[in-house]
């Protein structure tokens, strides 16, 4: 069973910077095989996907309103996910949920239900 533990979330000032991690762990899980990436859900919104990658990081992106901020990275070797999130603002402030899904090719995952497998969610406040 493929699980998700998410960490790095917490309180920052507004154009600070946090960088979330999502440890993957389960035999069954390879990179080359699951789209993985962030969501998150601000209170009152619906949940969005922030960043993903296709399998093996071929294709990347990210929601309009992160692009040149926050970057979306993988190390294989610790079988993590990163969010570097930079320049953070107050309408960044959510629960992020980082998030994997089984992938029978090279498309990314831009709805909720391409993902089978969900982390518990980490906040991050960004204070104006």
């Amino acid at each position: 069973e493929v699980q998700l533990q998410a960490s790095g979330g917490g309180l920052v000032q507004a154009g600070g910077s946090l960088r979330l991690s999502c440890l993957i762990s389960g035999s069954e899980f390879r990179f080359d095989e699951y789209v993985v990436g962030w969501f998150r859900q601000a209170p009152g919104k619906e949940r969005e996907v922030v960043s993903c990658n296709s399998r093996s990081d071929r294709s990347t992106y990210y929601i309009d309103s992160v692009k040149g901020r926050f970057t979306i990275s993988s190390d294989y070797n610790k079988n993590t996910v990163y969010l570097q999130m930079n320049n953070l603002r107050p309408d960044d402030t959510a629960v992020y949920y980082c998030v994997a899904g089984v992938s029978f090719d090279d498309e990314l995952g831009y709805y909720e239900g391409e993902y089978d497998t969900w982390g518990q969610g980490t906040q991050v406040t960004v204070s104006s």
